[in-house]
């Protein structure tokens, strides 16, 4: 038996998410029969981040267990001949066995992505949250200055959240313009881990600071009242992008 990972990059718009869900389609389901089909046994992978609905990704990882004698590096191609178009397997390497991607000390990209220009772009309707009023770039670097570090970040999370423990570190977020024209604004986040919905309601929050309608020296504010109610909008789902998972040389 050994354990092989992968690292998936998948276009999340018609999918329900990352997680299988019965009678939905899933990118799990997706790589799961994928999978199954190719080793001719039943094959359940382990996700590392259990992506939204309409979220996408360039380097989500999944492992799984097989007694396959095809070598760790094969799988990318023989899976990718049997997945969909809008998802593709980037690598396979064989991991030690007790190797599982949810509990090893990691740190996870996201950006997402804000179209802000009078008029709307169609083509990056699925890719990008479009805010057709002017955001300040300095105001939303400033306020997300803030979040930087070890914070309980209970105030950024769905009330929906089941962990117990919100305390989560931010390690670096940067506000930037992606395009030379400056339609296209990026924030993008690095951390240990992140609670259900934290970055697209740390997104929505940053778009009202930058449209002026929140002070930046609020976010600590905001932070320490530890209240959902205090912090602004979850965006839309589609702007955001797992970028990649960094596990050190696992």
């Amino acid at each position: 038996m050994k354990r092989i990972k992968l690292e998936i990059a998948y276009d999340g718009t018609n999918y329900c998410g990352w997680q299988v869900q019965p009678e939905l389609p899933t990118v799990e389901d997706e790589v799961n029969k994928a999978l199954s089909s190719l080793l001719n046994e039943h094959i359940e992978v382990i996700g590392a981040s259990r992506t939204d609905s309409g979220v996408h990704a360039l380097g989500n990882v999944a492992v799984f267990d097989t007694n396959s004698r095809i070598p760790a590096d094969k799988f990318t191609l023989a899976l990718n001949q049997r997945l969909p178009e809008d998802i593709r397997v980037q690598s396979s390497i064989e991991v030690t066995p007790d190797f599982h991607p949810r509990r090893v000390n990691c740190m996870k990209t996201y950006k997402y992505r804000i179209l802000n220009r009078r008029i709307a772009l169609p083509t990056e309707r699925y890719y990008s949250h479009y805010v057709y009023y002017p955001l300040s770039l300095e105001l939303m670097e400033k306020a997300g200055s803030y979040l930087v570090g070890e914070h309980d970040f209970k105030s950024f999370c769905s009330v929906k959240t089941q962990v117990t423990d919100t305390v989560r570190t931010i390690y670096d977020l940067t506000v930037t313009k992606e395009d030379k024209d400056g339609d296209m604004i990026a924030i993008t986040i690095k951390g240990n881990g992140f609670l259900y919905n934290m970055i697209r309601i740390i997104a929505g929050t940053l778009i009202e600071v930058g449209r002026g309608a929140l002070p930046p020296d609020d976010i600590p504010k905001i932070l320490k009242g530890l209240d959902r109610s205090l912090a602004g909008p979850t965006a839309p789902p589609e702007g955001l992008t797992l970028v990649k998972i960094n596990y050190g040389n696992k």
